[in-house]
C-alpha cells in the first residue's frame, strides 16, 4: 500500500513554517494519522478539520512556537497506520501524535507510540485496554473512554421503561465496548447483531430486525456505516414501530447532513453539542460554520480541543517539550477552557465530564439538527480506571 503524506501546513492553509532541522524547543512536531478516505473518512476529515482551526486561530504555533503538523491517511487499515507512526517517530521525530479514529488501529499503534516516549493526544478512540491495565503516562484522551457514551444511552433507554432491544454494533474492538458500555445501564432484555466493520448493505440485519421487532434499537455505526443504516432502516419502514437510539457519533451533523429528515425523532448521547452556551463553543461553532460551510460535528470538537491541549501544555513548560516529566504534569493540568465546557483528567488520562441526551429535530433555521434536552451523567468517570496503576 502506498502511504500518502501531506504536510498539514501546505494542505489546510497555516501560515509558512521554519525549514530545516531544529530542535524541539525551536518548533513543535505533530505527527497526525487518520481516516480520510474509505467509509469511516468523514470522522477524520473533521478531526482533521477541527484540529485545523485551531491552528489557524493560534497562529500556526503551538505555545507560541512555529509548528509542523504531518498527515497521513491510515486508510482504516492498522498496517498503514503503524507505517506512518513509524515514519513520524523515527525520521521525523515528532513531539506529539493525534488524529486515530477507530480503536483497532489505536491498539496496533499505541505500543509504538509508547515506547518512543511520545505523548499522544487522542481526539477520539478511547479503547477500555488503555482506560485499564494497559493504561500509560504518554497516553491522554481528550474525548471520552469508548463506553461512556452508551453507558449514557442505557442509562436513558433504561429510564425510558423498554423492556425489549436490539442493539446493531460493528464486531471489532470499539463495538464490543459499545455493548458493554450499553449493557451497564440498561438491565432489560437485548439481543445483538455484529456486523462487519466498513459494511454499508444491511438487508440482512433489517431482516433479523423485523423478524425480532423490538420496541427499541441502539447501534453504533460509525461513518459511512451509519449513514447507510439509518437510511435503510428508515426506508424498510422499520421506524413506525421501533425507537431508534444511539451514542452522539453515529447521530452527529455528518450524519444528519447525510441522511436528513429520516433521523427526525431519534435520540443520542454526548459530552458536548453545537448548542452549548459557553464563549469557547459559540466562537468555535461560528468559526467553524465560517471556515467549512457546515455545523461541528463531536469529531471537530474533538480535535479542536487536541490542538488546544497541546499548545497549553507546550506553553506550560516554556517550549521544553524535552522535559517528559514537566509535559506530562503539563498535560494533566488541562489548563485551556474546552469547547465542551469544563472537565478533569482522571489518573487513567481519561475524561471526567458531564454527558447529555440529544434529540434530533428542527431547529429555529428549519435545519435538521442535535438539540440538547437535559444531562444525563455529570462528572462520569469510566468503568477501568480502578484496573489502571498510575497514580
Amino acid at each position: 500500500m502506498t502511504l500518502r503524506l501531506t504536510a498539514l501546513a501546505a494542505a489546510l492553509l497555516l501560515p509558512p513554517l521554519l525549514t530545516g532541522s531544529a530542535h524541539a524547543a525551536d518548533k513543535i512536531k505533530v505527527g497526525f494519522v487518520s481516516t480520510l478516505s474509505g467509509p469511516g473518512a468523514g470522522l477524520g476529515v473533521d478531526i482533521r478539520d477541527g484540529f485545523n482551526l485551531a491552528m489557524k486561530q493560534l497562529g500556526g504555533k503551538l505555545g507560541n512556537l512555529p509548528a509542523e503538523v504531518i498527515i497521513a491517511d491510515d486508510q482504516q487499515n492498522p498496517d498503514v497506520a503503524k507505517q506512518a507512526a513509524d515514519k513520524f517517530l523515527k525520521k521525523d521525530k515528532v513531539d506529539f501524535m493525534t488524529g486515530i479514529v477507530f480503536s483497532n488501529i489505536m491498539l496496533a499503534v499505541g505500543p509504538t507510540v509508547f515506547e518512543n516516549k511520545t505523548f499522544y493526544i487522542s481526539a477520539n478512540a478511547g479503547p477500555s485496554q488503555y482506560a485499564g491495565e494497559q493504561c500509560n503516562p504518554y497516553f491522554f484522551n481528550v474525548a471520552w473512554q469508548n463506553d461512556n457514551l452508551h453507558e449514557a444511552v442505557g442509562k436513558v433507554v433504561q429510564d425510558k421503561g423498554f423492556k425489549d432491544v436490539l442493539i446493531v454494533t460493528p464486531n471489532y474492538p470499539g463495538g464490543k465496548d459499545a455493548v458493554s458500555g450499553f449493557k451497564r445501564f440498561y438491565k432489560g432484555k437485548t439481543e445483538e447483531i455484529y456486523t462487519k466493520l466498513g459494511q454499508l448493505d444491511y438487508a440482512a440485519e433489517l431482516a433479523q430486525i423485523r423478524a425480532a421487532k423490538p420496541d427499541a434499537l441502539f447501534f453504533f455505526l460509525p461513518g459511512g456505516m451509519g449513514i447507510n443504516f439509518v437510511k435503510q432502516f428508515v426506508s424498510a419502514g422499520l421506524s413506525r414501530d421501533t425507537q431508534l437510539f444511539a451514542p452522539g457519533f453515529s447521530a452527529d451533523e455528518d450524519v444528519i447532513k447525510a441522511v436528513g429528515a429520516p433521523m427526525m425523532g431519534m435520540f443520542n448521547s454526548s459530552h458536548w453539542a453545537h448548542d452549548m452556551d459557553n464563549a469557547e463553543n459559540k466562537r468555535f461553532v461560528a468559526e467553524f460554520q465560517k471556515e467549512y460551510s457546515r455545523l461541528p460535528s463531536l469529531y471537530a470538537s474533538q480535535g479542536y480541543d487536541a490542538a488546544l491541549m497541546m499548545d497549553a501544555a507546550v506553553r506550560d513548560v516554556k517550549g521544553k517539550v524535552e522535559d517528559k516529566a514537566a509535559l506530562q504534569k503539563a498535560l494533566e493540568a488541562k489548563r485551556f477552557k474546552s469547547v465542551r465546557g469544563d472537565f478533569k483528567f482522571n489518573s487513567n488520562h481519561y475524561p471526567v465530564q458531564n454527558y447529555y441526551l440529544r434529540a434530533i429535530g428542527k431547529d429555529a433555521q428549519g435545519r435538521v439538527t442535535n438539540k440538547t434536552m437535559g444531562t444525563i451523567f455529570t462528572n462520569h468517570a469510566d468503568a477501568y480506571v480502578s484496573q489502571c496503576k498510575m497514580k
